[in-house]
């Protein structure tokens, strides 16, 4: 079965290694799996490959299970994520609700390698409709988010002073929430990580130069200093602040489950 399904295989344009990469893995994929439907995706497809670039395959099959495997063909580093449609539109709905609509992106971008059913195009017409849908935020999460972001950067000013190397690492961290918090409050879902910096700079080239500043600070004050500059322009505020969550429901066995642990 597998070598008849690679004779039905469409393959885009690519250059050596890649092309051979790609056909090994969806050889790969035929021997491991039954798939309804393949789509390559990633930089390589969409011919922005870089040195580091790895292929991205999405594997549609019926079977009750997912599976996500990382291999090297042809030399290549190569993600199989192998899913039922049913868990493809859960990962719809809820990477929506997180700004983070990888799969979505996925599909929707990709080339289709394999189609054995309606069920394929029907995913990828449902990839888009997500994607043009605008990011919703509650007033409750976006709070959250930016009391987290202030609290750690309260502790990466803190430790500055004593501990430089911890205050690196919370600081950026600390960073890289405002970033993304100031994405989806404006109203955008949020890229993957390697992408932050230049969405942002794209956006608001006020706030990509503030970040730059930060990530090339020569010292532990001057890296705080960035730090604050940011958290003065996204958050308006450089640390702990009042806020009240409200009432948030909690189910009983949940409530029981927590007194058995703490008694």
């Amino acid at each position: 079965m597998g070598d008849t399904l690679l004779g039905l295989c469409r393959w885009p344009e690519l250059r050596e290694p890649y092309a051979e990469a790609l056909r090994q893995a969806v050889a790969f994929v035929l021997e491991e799996t039954e798939p309804v439907g393949i789509v390559a995706t990633g930089t390589v497809i969409r011919g922005e490959a870089h040195p580091a670039s790895d292929i991205d395959l999405y594997v549609l099959h019926d079977a009750p299970y997912r599976r996500r495997v990382q291999r090297f063909f042809a030399g290549v580093p190569t993600e199989i994520f192998i899913n039922p449609p049913q868990a493809v539109r859960s990962y719809f709905r809820d990477e929506h609700r997180t700004g983070r609509r990888f799969t979505a992106h996925m599909l929707a971008t990709g080339f289709v390698v394999l189609d054995r059913g309606a069920v394929v195009e029907e995913l990828r017409s449902e990839s888009r409709d997500w994607l043009a849908r605008p990011h919703e935020w509650s007033s409750e999460d976006a709070l959250r988010a930016r009391y987290a972001a202030a609290t750690r950067l309260e502790d990466g000013a803190d430790t500055t002073p004593t501990d430089p190397v911890v205050a690196a690492l919370l600081l950026a961290q600390s960073v890289t929430d405002m970033l993304e918090y100031w994405l989806r409050a404006h109203g955008h879902p949020l890229p993957r990580a390697k992408a932050l910096v230049s969405e942002i700079t794209a956006l608001d080239p006020k706030l990509g130069a503030m970040t730059s500043s930060f990530a090339l600070a020569r010292s532990p004050l001057e890296r705080l200093e960035a730090a604050h500059q940011i958290a003065d322009y996204v958050l308006q505020v450089r640390g702990f602040f009042e806020w009240d969550s409200g009432r948030d429901p909690m189910p009983r066995d949940a409530g029981s489950d927590s007194s058995r642990r703490h008694a």
